[in-house]
């Protein structure tokens, strides 16, 4: 799960619509997750280390995703960021729902039929963002870690993001998270993806 724009949060479950929307978002993010992995070209930052961390204790690649993220949200504690019902959803649903996802989707061979799998799960991705964070009940743990940093730091988003992403591209790479095209691709589409798809599902009361 990677970091992006965010939106005012509100410390209540909200409309029903709202609710659905946040679960419908945090299942599709799950699935891109397995989509862009079962591609086999890369995958983006986050997952990098996840997938390394996976390797190296031999623990399911969604437990690591949960584990990290609830790491993550430790790491909240100092910079004084207030979780909502979204973010703690957020943490527990989506490595299980990539987990199941990994064991029902095609691991293809042919390079077009992988490249197909790779986009349609960024693309996924983008508009799963869109969703969980239009929905306006909590950022994830690792959009919280960002905003978190830059308020306390006094340091743009811009550059937080950019240090938070190469750290984590790094240390995953060096525990053997796989690297590739998949990576490149999601860092130079994902951004513009989530903000169409950020401003498309943003829910009217979250808008105000």
């Amino acid at each position: 799960m990677m970091c992006h724009e965010t939106v005012p949060t509100r410390r209540v479950w909200g409309t029903p619509r709202r609710v659905t929307q946040l679960g419908t978002g945090l299942v599709l993010y799950g699935i891109s997750i397995a989509s862009m992995l079962s591609a086999g070209l890369g995958v983006d930052s986050w997952d990098v280390l996840h997938q390394g961390l996976s390797q190296r204790t031999g623990v399911s690649f969604g437990w690591v995703v949960n584990g990290v993220s609830i790491i993550v949200l430790l790491a909240w504690i100092p910079l004084r960021q207030r979780p909502g019902p979204g973010t703690v959803a957020n943490a527990l649903v989506v490595g299980l729902v990539a987990d199941a996802a990994l064991t029902v989707l095609p691991r293809p061979e042919p390079l077009p039929w992988q490249l197909l799998m790779l986009v349609a799960g960024i693309i996924a991705n983008g508009i799963a963002t869109g969703l969980y964070i239009g929905a306006g009940l909590g950022p994830g743990p690792r959009d919280g870690l960002m905003t978190g940093l830059a308020a306390r730091t006094g340091r743009s988003i811009r550059l937080v993001r950019t240090l938070i992403e190469l750290s984590v591209l790094a240390a995953g790479w060096l525990l053997g998270g796989p690297v590739g095209l998949g990576t490149l691709l999601y860092a130079v589409s994902i951004g513009p993806i989530a903000q169409v798809s950020i401003a498309r599902f943003a829910q009217p009361e979250v808008r105000a």
